[in-house]
């Protein structure tokens, strides 16, 4: 990070002073008075609406539809939007890829989630000006979004969302080069994962905030590997070391090992989503994780295997196949 970005925004924020068991266990949750205090979290992959996914909403289709029993059933639910939606922009020319959605993708996302993570390599593919846009679309469709923003302290502000008395504080950042598209004291952009930073922000989470939990929602590691990368295990180990109750991420478009550190889960990746143009099964498998939460931290956690078809649609995989549960004292 420039000398100049991390400096304004620490002073910024001083101003406002586990390998989990393989198998195809379906277990069902406890359904103690305990358990029905908790909060249920829901965090899902990559999803991008242009190309075939936003000609199926155009259509008058959700690519949501088949996933949305899970989706609907948790207390809050989050995603990563791995697109750009605007009407305007110039495309960026040295990326290969670039995607930008039509703002008629805002209904089904109003529909479904409650938070969008923005801190990934496709939020700047059409430049400053679509990226304002997609901010205002956001806001004025009353949909939280995180890890990005106007400016470096809006991008690094957690998202805060209080149910059933708890305060959950989830951040987003990239590690994705380039970081062209980093967010600056007065220019609009997306948060990185500068490790002086993340520490701060973690303990901003508890300290400013008045955080209950604090989850890191991380777009990192390299495309198409099963493993994560060292660097993913050390950021993780960082993050939990600062406070972090549970980690997860996503970007190499396939879903990665799992492990728990200091008895907190880390999801390395939880693959794609919403995506089409991929051939490969493991590109088309992603998951839909769900976090039981209480004021101790996560209390279980789960994952349910969604299959995503040639069109970009995630479909819910039939009982047991692949799928993690785990209880807190599990491990």
């Amino acid at each position: 990070m420039k000398q100049t970005r991390l400096s304004t925004l620490l002073a910024a924020f001083c101003f406002c002073a586990i390998m989990a068991p393989h198998g195809d266990a379906e277990e069902k949750e406890s359904k103690t008075p305990a358990a029905e205090e908790s909060v249920a979290l829901l965090i899902v992959g990559d999803i991008m609406l242009a190309e075939t996914p936003g000609r199926t909403i155009a259509r008058g289709r959700d690519p949501f539809e088949h996933v949305a029993r899970v989706l609907d059933d948790a207390d809050v639910r989050i995603g990563n939007l791995e697109c750009v939606i605007a009407r305007g922009g110039t495309p960026e020319a040295k990326k290969t890829y670039v995607f930008r959605a039509h703002p008629r993708v805002l209904k089904p996302l109003k529909r479904h989630f409650d938070g969008l993570a923005l801190a990934n390599n496709h939020s700047g593919d059409y430049g400053p000006v679509a990226f304002r846009e997609m901010l205002q679309h956001l806001e004025r469709a009353g949909i939280d979004y995180f890890g990005g923003g106007h400016t470096l302290e809006q991008a690094h502000q957690p998202l805060l969302i209080e149910r059933k008395g708890l305060r959950i504080a989830i951040l987003a950042y990239n590690e994705f080069l380039p970081r062209s598209f980093e967010a600056d004291a007065d220019h609009p952009g997306i948060a990185w994962s500068e490790d002086e930073q993340v520490r701060l922000d973690i303990a901003s989470a508890r300290d400013i905030h008045h955080a209950d939990l604090v989850i890191p929602f991380m777009h990192w590691g390299w495309e198409n590997e099963a493993l994560a990368s060292p660097r993913q295990r050390q950021l993780a180990r960082l993050m939990i070391d600062a406070g972090a109750d549970a980690v997860v991420g996503g970007h190499p478009h396939v879903t990665q090992d799992v492990e728990k550190y200091r008895g907190k889960p880390i999801i390395y990746s939880l693959g794609n989503f919403v995506f089409d143009g991929f051939s490969d099964k493991a590109n088309n498998t992603g998951w839909l994780l769900r976090l039981q939460l209480d004021r101790k931290g996560v209390r279980s956690w789960r994952t349910f295997v969604a299959q995503i078809d040639r069109d970009g649609t995630p479909h819910l995989a039939p009982p047991g196949s692949g799928s993690y549960w785990q209880r807190a004292e599990d491990g």
